[in-house]
């Protein structure tokens, strides 16, 4: 039987709005499956689904989230050879490479939940000022932000853009990668079964032109990573679109996914505030 898989949005598995699927084929051109096409309104709910989480997600404590990306690892663990069996399928690798980025894609996890109690103390800061106050400078979440996930990396690349992300307590909505959207789907399960709560992170299946530009437009999305775009014209109009409201933005760059990650990601989306407070009261 066809299995037609669905979007991830606010914690359950709706059907695409518009009733549309697409043919997922693995590297050979061999059928997988049939993946749900996300409309503008499934991406307009997945933004409402994000904000909502928003405010519950950003007031946990640094700690308890990185208790909850730890969980996602453990949970990926046990559907190792699944993982592995897509990443393969989709990518064209052998099943020997596949593994290796699922192990990596369960490390970058574990990496990040391990910073998550770490950026303040990083990026964060006690100043210097004349005069008798307290003066420190804190990060905090941007918000709702648009991940446009890597086409070529199904997995490793989908967990190196999202991770990061929701470590430093931001919700996000993704746009997976179109040909290969089979390990983001089982992400997707993964989470719902992983403590993360709903809407945190909402992935859509579809063509991420179509999407794209209705979330750089969006004034309730406050930053897009254009991570999976390759067009550099269709790039420089999504930037203009983001513009137009503030948003902060990621430009898409020649990335290597199996590298060290940096801490370059769990900054991009993160504001500052800066306190002063009288000494002495």
């Amino acid at each position: 039987m066809r299995k037609t898989y669905k979007l991830y949005v606010g914690g359950a598995f709706p059907r695409s709005e518009s009733g549309r699927s697409y043919v997922v084929n693995d590297a050979k051109g061999k059928f997988l499956a049939n993946a749900s096409w996300a409309s503008r309104k499934d991406a307009r709910d997945a933004v409402v689904a994000a904000r909502k989480a928003f405010g519950g997600w950003s007031a946990k404590t640094a700690y308890n989230r990185g208790q909850i990306l730890y969980r996602i690892a453990e949970v990926m663990e046990g559907r190792h050879e699944q993982f592995s069996a897509e990443v393969a399928a989709s990518e064209g690798i052998t099943i020997a490479k596949a593994r290796a980025l699922v192990d990596a894609s369960i490390d970058r996890w574990v990496w990040y939940a391990g910073w998550t109690d770490k950026i303040a103390q990083i990026v964060g800061s006690s100043n210097p000022v004349a005069g008798p106050y307290f003066n420190f400078s804190l990060p905090e979440p941007s918000g709702v932000i648009a991940l446009l996930a890597p086409q070529d990396s199904s997995l490793l690349g989908l967990t190196s853009v999202i991770a990061p992300v929701i470590a430093s307590g931001n919700t996000v909505v993704v746009v997976t990668s179109f040909e290969r959207p089979l390990p983001a789907v089982t992400l997707g399960e993964v989470m719902a079964t992983s403590d993360l709560p709903g809407g945190v992170v909402n992935l859509l299946t579809g063509s991420a032109s179509e999407i794209a530009p209705w979330l750089a437009s969006h004034t309730d999305v406050n930053g897009i990573d254009l991570a999976g775009i390759n067009d550099t014209i269709e790039a420089r109009e999504l930037e203009g679109s983001a513009a137009e409201n503030l948003k902060r933005v990621r430009r898409p760059g020649d990335e290597d996914w199996t590298a060290d990650p940096g801490t370059s990601r769990l900054t991009q989306f993160l504001e500052t505030k800066t306190v002063w407070h009288p000494i002495g009261i």
